[in-house]
């Protein structure tokens, strides 16, 4: 088992990671009768996009020994109804690094592979932006 959530009820959770013991809080968002004081749901997956491809790209330059600390990514999800979905995810990075363009451009390659990227639906639009 990776984690055990509880419903702590007014349409909020929390997560338990059992490796760790660190928690996530969710709520439903205010467009969804929810109180909007925590990541939604639809925020988490939309996040671990942004997570997942900073962890591949940090493996990689790590064995580049490539320094990306201090970067940042700004991640916005769109949302569409019947059925309410996510219908996009913009993540935008903005890289601090001394990379130069050769190891710019496999840093973003090895991005785009990694699991979250792969395991969202195919309908949801992805728009990633890479900012050196």
């Amino acid at each position: 088992m990776t984690s055990k959530v509880t419903y702590l009820g007014e349409l909020r959770t929390s997560s338990i990671h059992l490796q760790s013991g660190s928690e996530i809080i969710s709520d439903a968002p205010l467009d969804n009768n929810g109180k909007g004081e925590a990541f939604s749901p639809t925020d988490t997956v939309a996040n671990a996009l942004a997570t997942c491809m900073f962890t591949i790209m940090g493996i990689k330059a790590r064995d580049m020994e490539i320094s990306l600390e201090g970067s940042t990514a700004e991640v916005t999800k769109t949302m569409a109804a019947d059925p309410r979905r996510i219908s996009k995810i913009k993540v935008v990075f903005n890289l601090k690094s001394n990379a130069d363009e050769k190891s710019r451009e496999l840093l973003e390659r090895v991005a785009m592979r990694c699991p979250v990227h792969f395991s969202l639906h195919p309908d949801i639009e992805r728009e990633i932006i890479f900012n050196w």
